[in-house]
């Protein structure tokens, strides 16, 4: 499974890059607005200086909501770098620009997705990705891993190419079971990516190999 961080913040960015495990990135409107980062141009600067940073996927979500406006901003985001993937809605004129992205050989990520039967005219429609919210799912007492393993099923039944980027990622058991029920990518915070790194158990024992150390070295 693929490690995407989800934000908008150079310095979160670069520390899960430099962690080693990081294969992209994903934005939106929100992580700009949370950055202080408003404006085209700065957003579209903000955008290279990621693309800089980060030798992967990075999913540039468009603004408009309609067929001509998302193809415009989408091609525009798609000149910017080989590595920019166009961000998608999932409404009917989304799902129409997708089919049209698909058509010309632009990556496309389908987000704000809620139902297997979302994912699968997604998928249908050519996404390179699909971005399951599972967290949010979660928030309105819905299982939203549950949401995983059935479009998971569905692809695996037809041979869908779609990737599954399960998005909405909040802390470490949602990327295991992300991981188990086979998503191709998961897309969270820094803080989850890095609570991965704990448990107490391997506290206590860095803890007592450290203490043993001493010990030996004061005996020597």
């Amino acid at each position: 499974m693929k490690f995407f961080i989800d934000t908008a913040n150079l310095a979160d960015i670069k520390e899960a890059s430099d962690l080693g495990v990081l294969d992209g990135v994903t934005t939106n409107p929100s992580l700009m607005a949370k950055e202080g980062i408003s404006g085209q141009e700065n957003v579209i600067n903000h955008y290279k200086a990621i693309c800089e940073l980060v030798d992967g996927p990075i999913s540039a979500e468009v603004i408009a909501t309609d067929l001509p406006g998302i193809i415009e901003e989408g091609e525009a985001l798609a000149a910017l770098h080989p590595n920019i993937v166009v961000k998608v809605p999932m409404i009917k004129d989304g799902i129409k620009a997708i089919k049209y992205f698909a058509q010309k050989g632009i990556r496309t990520n389908c987000t704000l997705i809620f139902s297997a039967g979302q994912a699968l005219l997604a998928a249908k429609a050519g996404a390179t990705y699909v971005s399951p919210f599972v967290g949010r799912l979660d928030d309105i007492s819905t299982d939203g891993l549950e949401l995983i393993a059935q479009i998971r099923l569905i692809y695996d039944n037809f041979g869908f190419e779609t990737n599954i980027l399960a998005a909405s990622v909040r802390h470490p058991m949602h990327i295991i079971k992300c991981a188990e029920f086979g998503a191709d990518v998961m897309t969270g915070p820094l803080s989850a990516i890095t609570a991965l790194l704990n448990h107490p158990l391997t506290d206590l024992g860095l803890a007592k190999f450290l203490a043993d150390h001493k010990k030996a070295a004061l005996v020597a």
